[in-house]
């Protein structure tokens, strides 16, 4: 009985002198890594999603009927004002044009005979030798043979007309695409479409701005030296630069009222046809604003729910009441400051900061995913990267 009590003592005066040990200290400080903002001047270019174009571009439609006898063009190539392009069985309208002509040189005699009789029956007239009524005949005969002539003239013009739309030829010089008939097929006027022709240089390019936006591009329209080299430029699908510079040529007759939104188009040489139409680019227009600005790493900025935010390093002073007598009851830290700001561009790893802060404060960079408002945080023990850039606390 004696063992079980001193052994139960002896386990009593373990667990008092382990609850006298005293345990260290818990650090409530999130390290982090701070940059100091600075202004500076910055290169960068607004991008907006884009859309090739041609200035112009039409679809072929036959005015007249028939089968196609003949292309002439190879499809995808370049084609020439007036260049013959496809032939719509032409011994039809050939034909009915011969068929005109000879109608209006038969009409053109009768015309001859019927001016000769009127000319002699006016001229008996004016002697009373001819009766009254026969002259009459005479002047309606010779008004209706001028009617006739001019009917079968009209009938030799729509006969050529439809002669020349037997031939179909390229409107302006550009790019024709693949035929949409063949050989030997029926087409119908108006309906039928032979083929898409469009002109390829220069190419146009389409995008959208903001309203709020439209200002400044009718500044840039209205300037007509640009004040910035390659003011314009294109980004191409495989994200190369196209090497031409665009100018600005419209921009849209009205916004849109349930988007806010407003086309505006640039124009770019395009010699050596490196712009398709229905290509998907993207414009880039060169910053202008020469004012330094307020830049910080992407990775400093905190998206909650469509707003971005911040943390600044404020100095602080915390009291402690439980502080032994003989250590100090206050001590200076560093607390995180939660700031909402409003971003500009993102410039590879770096974001344009427009307001929110000011040049000189300090910004979390690194740790901003353990941070809340009023967190207390250090520098101490904090190593990441971009670590020793820019100012610590």
């Amino acid at each position: 009985m004696n063992r079980v009590l001193l052994n139960t003592i002896c386990i009593s005066c373990l667990i008092l002198g382990a609850c006298k040990k005293k345990q260290p200290p818990v650090s409530t400080e999130v390290p982090v890594n701070l940059v100091k903002v600075q202004a500076q001047s910055v290169l960068y270019y607004d991008k907006y999603p884009s859309t090739t174009a041609a200035l112009s571009q039409v679809s072929l439609l036959p005015q007249v009927q028939g089968a196609v006898t003949g292309i002439f063009f190879t499809e995808g190539s370049h084609v020439t004002k007036g260049q013959k392009l496809y032939e719509i069985d032409t011994r039809i309208y050939q034909n009915n044009y011969d068929a005109a002509v000879a109608n209006l040189r038969v009409a053109q005699g009768t015309l001859k005979q019927s001016q000769q009789d009127a000319d002699r029956y006016d001229y008996l007239n004016k002697y009373n030798a001819v009766a009254k009524q026969l002259y009459d005949h005479a002047m309606i005969t010779l008004e209706n043979s001028k009617s006739q002539v001019k009917a079968a003239d009209e009938a030799v013009k729509t006969a050529k007309t439809n002669l020349n739309y037997a031939i179909v030829t390229a409107p302006f010089s550009g790019t024709i695409g693949f035929s949409q008939v063949k050989l030997g097929n029926v087409v119908s006027v108006g309906t039928t479409v032979l083929n898409t022709i469009s002109t390829d240089s220069p190419m146009a390019v389409d995008f959208v701005i903001n309203e709020k936006q439209l200002p400044k591009f009718e500044k840039l329209q209205m300037e007509k030296k640009a004040n910035v080299d390659s003011l314009f430029t294109l980004l191409l699908p495989d994200n190369t630069l196209y090497p031409e510079n665009g100018k600005i040529s419209i921009i849209d007759r009205a916004v849109d009222s349930q988007t806010g939104s407003i086309r505006v188009r640039l124009v770019f040489p395009n010699a050596k046809n490196m712009l398709r139409v229905g290509m998907s680019c993207v414009v880039r227009v060169h910053n202008q604003d020469t004012q330094p600005q307020l830049v910080l790493p992407n990775k400093a900025v905190v998206e909650q729910m469509g707003e971005y935010f911040v943390y600044i390093a404020k100095d602080s002073t915390i009291t402690n009441p439980k502080a032994p007598a003989d250590s100090a009851k206050t001590k200076k830290t560093l607390v995180a400051a939660q700031k909402k700001v409003q971003i500009g561009q993102t410039i590879g790893p770096n974001v344009v900061i427009k307001s929110g802060i000011n040049a000189g404060d300090r910004v979390v960079t690194d740790g901003v995913q353990s941070l809340h408002d009023g967190s207390q945080i250090t520098t101490a023990n904090k190593v990441g990267p971009g670590a020793g850039k820019g100012g610590k606390g």
